[in-house]
């Protein structure tokens, strides 16, 4: 094989992985990623009533973040917590409760 010809095809290789990086991320893709962030948040706030989630819409190169927003079961008071979606183990981790003077949070308006 020619000398030229291996960074040709090498160069040939990254492209079509790249292409096929793109595709993998396309808008479906992170929909269906923000909703597996959302579900999963939701389902560890377990000492939260009626909790509600804000994703961020990429998170991180190695994680998928959210606040997830209620009130403790026996309090009046809404907290807010960090939630941390592993996006190779599929597994959370749930941040303390951030009283509502630490962090000013608004849920967006749920699409009709």
């Amino acid at each position: 094989m020619p000398q030229r010809l291996i960074p040709a095809l090498a160069l040939s290789a990254i492209a079509a992985f790249a292409a096929s990086s793109a595709a993998a991320s396309s808008g479906d893709a992170w929909e269906t990623f923000r909703a597996e962030v959302s579900k999963t948040c939701l389902a560890a706030a377990t000492s939260l009533q009626k909790p509600s989630v804000v994703v961020d819409p990429f998170g991180s190169q190695s994680f998928g973040l959210a606040l997830v927003i209620g009130t403790p079961k026996g309090s009046k008071v809404a907290v807010t917590q960090i939630c941390v979606f592993d996006k190779q183990k599929k597994t959370v981790e749930l941040g303390g409760e951030l009283a509502p003077d630490a962090v000013k949070v608004g849920v967006p308006a749920k699409k009709k």
